[in-house]
């Protein structure tokens, strides 16, 4: 039990609370719960004292604390109460209906206390004597993989953590910790109540569970030891990064800092950053999932020290702790007093000693699963090195075993993730039909920020992309998809994994709620509505996000945004879309700058027919001698050889030839005829020549400079422009080079200027150029080349699906000839 220290044990609500008044208040609590030794006591509430005097009390009464979540649900508490059959329950007003609406789910009669209705008496004298072998807490596993199972924790298991921890030397009685984490979870009780109080520590607590009251705190009582949980620290993380981005002389700093290896230094170096977390924390302890080493690696070059740990709600948790005097990061660290740890053979972390829970509440089957002869059978995954330190892989659950025998740890790969950009708030990796894929859940706010216009084509290429091109390619994602809401989560943060594949069929689709709809009753409202539900087959909703909810891809966007203009007569940019792109945030600022309302329908004819002037740079003789290299080059590296060239019609023509090398365009502008080739132009991204030197390059290569992403619309008036002055303009459909040598889809974006401006596409297969100098490769290789013309498609009255569909066939049929 609590022994008084002579200090403060909780600061609550700005109010000090001494640890004899703890004391008193226990004793109070252990009157006011009338239970027999034994008897199970349910605890729902938010952190707060009361919670704490209820433990203890429930302890000095001789009965067996039940914390629960509380954040559960009716259904959850209701299981909980059934299996459990606790006789009372103590809530607080939070939690008050939650409770009532699962005692009626449960049929069940107990006993409510509500902290912020009961009056207290005078404190309880007696003590129940209690066995160390008795059960002190009945708590449920937070359910990772289906229905939660109860984790009987006796005294002893209690004690010998508290024991273990304290013998590390963390902490002691002049020290001070923030209770961020629930208390219904093994870990932050152990580490954030019962070792603090044990030690004579003070436990702050937080008034509202925001990045910013915890600074505040930090701050105000100069907390000594922050408790977290890895998604805290990458939050923390995240944020300085990004300060530290903001200044070139900072990130150099930092950069300088890494391979300064005396903390002190650090410390003084970044002195500010400290002074952010209240400049008094000495260590920075994680623990219920894995700490991404990176993020432990930036903290420590800050100077701060970084503590991990490991164990679970069955080890009571704790398993192994890193000495605060012999730290490794990226390691979980050594056994605590009395724990032994071993490895099978598989590599399943095994754990036996005085921490090992007594078993699972009603469930001996599934008890002796995983408690063998004395050790428990974690189903996390480690590695130990010669001195002894644990390194834990992964889940062996969470294993994905691909279809080649390949085994991947998805927590590595979200990791790499989640450090490559900002846009991403969160990821879960999954297996489908063998192959990796990611469901992103993504930082709106950030991506409003920066004016992303079509946030899944920026994502696929800046950021998927380019952590592919690191992996091998049994490790690649080969395909994502964004969740418009937050993936579902443990309250530790862990990752509920057995539910990603369903949310990931799901990703598009947005549960109906109930919504204030008033805003489709203007006419302008109306209108954007039908249009849209029209245009995607979906119900649409005020709160309906224009890409994740309603799948409106970059065309897409065009044509609502033509829409907009000829209905209302407002102009609005790819760019402004993406900073209202929400339903209801776009017809208020439709109805904030509207010049008429009538209904016009929207044709990509009518958008193509507005092309503004271009000017079409030419320079005949380099251009001329810049082919003329090319060609002889190609020759003789290449070995190039071009078949169908009769096929080519007369000017304007589009050209389409599948994208999967650096030298694609090159090849081109090297075979064809040189009366086409001096016609003939190639789009490249205006990203790529903005400065003078390539964009001088540009104009001598007849490059028309485009922004597919931000300015889709004016991009495809540019090459329409072209098209009406009679030029060839080379197209890759594709819009993007293959990453595995294989064609992928084809963009309609060829086959609308087709239609609309009656012009014919000419297929080509370029055979060759990926092996010859693919995305991977630093530098060309000598492969054969082969280029195949195909015959000209006319747009006749197909549809823009059909079209494209024709094209992607036949080229493919070109590349396999």
């Amino acid at each position: 039990m609590v022994r008084d220290h002579g200090k403060t044990a909780l600061i609550y609500g700005g109010k000090e609370i001494s640890y004899a008044e703890l004391i008193e208040h226990i004793g109070s609590f252990a009157n006011l719960i009338d239970s027999l030794p034994d008897e199970r006591v349910l605890i729902i509430s938010e952190n707060r004292p009361e919670w704490v005097y209820s433990l203890y009390a429930i302890w000095r009464r001789g009965s067996i604390a039940v914390p629960v979540d509380f954040m559960s649900t009716p259904e959850e508490v209701s299981y909980i109460i059934t299996d459990a059959k606790p006789k009372i329950a103590l809530c607080s007003n939070q939690t008050k209906e939650v409770l009532e609406d699962a005692i009626a789910l449960a049929q069940a009669k107990l006993t409510v206390i509500n902290y912020d209705e009961v009056a207290l008496p005078k404190p309880y004298e007696r003590f129940f004597h209690r066995d160390i072998e008795d059960i002190a807490l009945l708590l449920y596993t937070s359910g990772t993989t289906g229905a939660p199972k109860g984790v009987m924790l006796t005294f002893r298991n209690l004690f010998s953590n508290i024991e273990g921890v304290a013998e590390t030397g963390i902490a002691t009685k002049e020290d001070s910790t923030l209770a961020i984490l629930p208390f219904h979870h093994s870990y932050p009780l152990m580490v954030t109540l019962l070792v603090p109080l044990h030690i004579g520590a003070t436990v702050v607590f937080l008034d509202k569970l925001t990045p910013e009251d915890i600074l505040e705190k930090l701050q105000r009582y100069g907390i000594t030891i922050l408790v977290g949980v890895p998604r805290l620290y990458v939050l923390f993380h995240k944020r300085i990064k990004e300060k530290l981005e903001e200044n070139l002389f900072v990130k150099l700093l930092f950069k300088a800092m890494e391979r300064v290896k005396l903390q002190p230094v650090r410390r003084r170096v970044f002195s500010k950053v400290h002074q952010v977390f209240g400049g008094k924390v000495k260590y920075m302890v994680s623990g219920g999932a894995k700490l991404d080493l990176q993020v432990a690696e930036d903290f420590t070059t800050l100077g701060f020290t970084v503590i991990e740990g490991y164990g679970l709600t069955e080890t009571s948790p704790i398993v192994t702790f890193n000495p605060p005097d012999r730290l490794k990061l990226g390691s979980v660290g050594l056994p605590i007093k009395g724990v032994q740890i071993r490895l099978a053979e598989d590599g399943e972390v095994l754990v036996k000693g005085p921490n090992v829970m007594k078993g699972y509440w009603n469930k001996p089957r599934e008890t002796e699963e995983v408690i063998k002869n004395g050790w428990l059978y974690t189903g996390d995954l480690g590695e130990m090195d010669e001195e002894g330190y644990l390194y834990i892989k992964g889940r062996k659950k969470e294993l994905i075993v691909l279809g080649t025998g390949k085994n991947i740890q998805p927590e590595e790969l979200e990791n790499l993730i989640l450090r490559s950009s900002d846009l991403i708030k969160e990821v879960g990796i999954l297996d489908r039909e063998g192959k990796l894929h990611a469901l992103i859940y993504p930082d709106l706010e950030k991506v409003k920020a920066k004016g992303i216009v079509n946030l899944e084509e920026t994502i696929k290429w800046e950021v998927i992309d380019p952590i592919n091109r690191q992996l091998p390619d049994w490790k690649r994602i080969v395909g994502f998809r964004l969740s418009p809401t937050e993936l579902p989560k443990t309250r530790l943060g862990k990752l509920r994994r057995f539910m990603l594949p369903e949310l990931y069929e799901k990703a598009l689709e947005k549960p109906k709620t109930q919504e204030d709809m008033s805003v489709f009753t203007s006419p302008e409202g109306e209108l954007i509505k039908r249009y849209l539900e029209k245009e995607t087959g979906k119900t649409v909703l005020p709160s309906h996000h224009i890409e994740l909810d309603l799948g409106l891809d970059s065309l897409g966007k065009v044509e609502l945004l033509s829409f907009l203009e000829r209905s209302f007569g407002v102009s609005i940019s790819e760019e402004e879309l993406s900073k209202h792109s929400t339903v209801k945030e776009l017809i208020n600022l439709v109805k904030d700058r509207k010049e008429h309302v009538e209904i016009r329908e929207v044709s990509w004819k009518e958008i193509l027919q507005e092309t503004p002037g271009y000017e079409l740079k030419d320079y005949p003789f380099i251009f001329r001698l810049g082919r003329a290299i090319l060609n002889l080059f190609f020759k003789l590296y290449n070995r190039i050889e071009v078949e169908g060239l009769e096929n080519l019609p007369k000017p304007p023509f589009i050209l389409a030839p599948n994208h999967a090398s650096y030298l694609d365009a090159f090849v081109l502008a090297s075979v064809l005829p040189g009366g086409v080739a001096e016609n003939t132009y190639f789009l490249g991204e205006e990203v790529y020549f903005r400065n003078p030197v390539a964009r001088l390059f540009g104009n001598l290569a007849h490059v028309i400079t485009v922004n597919i992403n931000r300015d889709l619309k004016n991009s495809l008036r540019k090459v329409a422009y072209a098209l009406k002055e009679g030029k060839v303009v080379v197209i890759f459909p594709e819009g993007a080079r293959t990453r595995t040598g294989e064609l992928m889809e084809f963009k309609k974006g060829v086959a609308i200027l087709s239609r609309e401006l009656n012009i014919p596409i000419v297929p080509v297969g370029l055979q060759g150029t990926y092996d010859a100098w693919s995305i991977y490769d630093k530098l060309p290789k000598p492969k054969k080349i082969k280029v195949r013309v195909g015959k000209p498609l006319y747009p006749d009255e197909k549809s823009y699906e059909e079209l494209t569909e024709e094209l992607r066939e036949e080229v493919g049929k070109l590349l396999r000839e």
